[in-house]
């Protein structure tokens, strides 16, 4: 399983690479960047194959259903009773393009790792990355507020709380363009 955690952290840290390498460009500046990550540890308590469904402990002995696709390959592995192993990782970054004339847009990237033949165990990797890029429509400085213009919907308005942040605001001009990466990286590992 080391080759999975590996993945696991090293998409994690690409994101926040990627965006932190913006800021060695003269044109990218990275505003902020987050990670966090969290461990659930739960059973299977009932497998429905015919519905593909797995039914696992939550929260309080709640049961928590969880509909599977044709995806899950390995499913009739899977026993009543098998710890179930659950790591997120997710991070998002903000990043600043200084180069005006940027339009709105999203894209998205997702990659799924299965299980193998050295780990025949129901379960595996997936991650998801989405970009939304948000063009500044209006900076004012006096309210320390800048419009972005996102890729669908109405222009939003931000409030720029952070002293230090609103210092930066007078470098910012319309046209320009605002860089939020979202990655979430999912890891099951099951075991009897």
């Amino acid at each position: 399983m080391k080759p999975l955690r590996t993945l696991t952290h090293a998409i994690a840290l690409a994101s926040l690479m990627t965006a932190a390498s913006f800021s060695v460009h003269a044109e990218d500046i990275l505003i902020s960047g987050t990670a966090l990550e969290d461990d659930v540890v739960t059973k299977v308590l009932a497998i429905d194959m015919d519905k593909r469904l797995v039914t696992v402990e939550g929260p309080n002995n709640t049961q928590v259903p969880i509909q599977l696709t044709d995806k899950a390959k390995a499913l009739g592995n899977l026993k009543v009773g098998d710890q179930v192993n659950v790591h997120v990782t997710r991070s998002v970054a903000t990043v600043l393009d200084t180069t005006v004339g940027g339009e709105p847009g999203a894209s998205k990237e997702a990659g799924v790792i299965r299980a193998t033949k050295d780990n025949p165990n129901p379960g595996g990797e997936a991650f998801r990355q989405i970009k939304i890029t948000s063009k500044i429509t209006k900076v004012d400085l006096k309210t320390h507020e800048v419009t972005l213009l996102p890729p669908e919907g109405p222009q939003k308005v931000v409030k720029v709380e952070d002293p230090e942040l609103q210092e930066k605001m007078k470098n910012l001009k319309v046209g320009q363009t605002v860089d939020m990466v979202f990655t979430d990286v999912l890891t099951i590992k099951t075991q009897h």
